[in-house]
């Protein structure tokens, strides 16, 4: 199955080696992978700070570069769901309103495509240690991913994943909530810890960088000696 890969500019910039776990696994199940290196940003930045127009800028652009049938992979909720669910609407009265519902269609989260699209619960990953996950709120409302990433990390020989209480609850990071609403980011994230905390685990694991991110720096702050790792860099460990 061909697929086209989509690398978000913070997995780009901060998290490389997310995106090579991703490329890793999907070869792994078979897929033959494709990197187009003009695409640049979703335009979910843009349009969350409320310049649409601009975003749309970014859009077309986005919907240009992954022209095409292929389906497109993202180790990112966040992004996926801005495509699939805010280009139909930014593009509703315009020409190629068909190629952004098209385009919607295409795209797919990392474990939503393994799990709903391949078929694969067990990539053959084995990973020793305890850990519990978080649920993005991109993830959870925006794709309706729940039960996938916990069935390919409950096939993980040697892993332990334990559910934290509250499991649900936003970590606090928003995009630009966290800087406008700084202390109640800190606060929302430092609950996520606790609730983390009670679980015993040494992993927090997520299909988000950009919660993973902003929970890494409070663990960091408070000095604790949880690690955050990202659903790929999990799967990612076979021979």
């Amino acid at each position: 199955m061909n697929v086209q890969l989509f690398i978000p500019c913070f997995i780009d910039q901060l998290y490389p080696q997310v995106a090579f776990n991703m490329v890793k696994v999907l070869e792994k199940v078979g897929c033959n992978v494709s990197y187009n290196d003009n695409q640049t940003c979703c335009g979910q930045p843009a349009f969350n700070a409320g310049y649409w127009q601009e975003s749309k800028d970014v859009c077309n652009k986005f919907m240009e570069d992954f022209s095409g049938s292929d389906y497109i992979v993202a180790p990112s909720a966040s992004c996926v769901g801005f495509v699939r669910n805010y280009y139909p609407k930014l593009f509703d009265t315009a020409s190629n309103h068909k190629v952004a519902l098209d385009i919607g269609k295409r795209i797919f989260e990392f474990s939503d495509f393994l799990v709903n699209v391949l078929k694969v619960e067990d990539v053959g990953a084995s990973f020793t240690g305890n850990a519990t996950y978080h649920d993005s709120c991109a993830g959870l409302r925006e794709c309706h991913i729940k039960e996938e990433p916990r069935k390919l990390l409950n096939n993980v020989k040697g892993l332990e994943l334990v559910e934290m209480h509250d499991v649900e609850t936003c970590c606090g990071f928003g995009g630009s909530f966290a800087v406008k609403f700084e202390s109640i980011s800190i606060a929302m994230a430092d609950q996520k810890i606790t609730n983390a905390q009670e679980t015993q685990a040494e992993y927090i694991i997520s299909t988000d960088m950009s919660c993973l991110m902003h929970i890494d720096g409070r663990l960091k702050n408070i000095g604790s000696n949880i690690k955050v790792l990202h659903l790929a860099d999990v799967l990612a460990n076979f021979d």
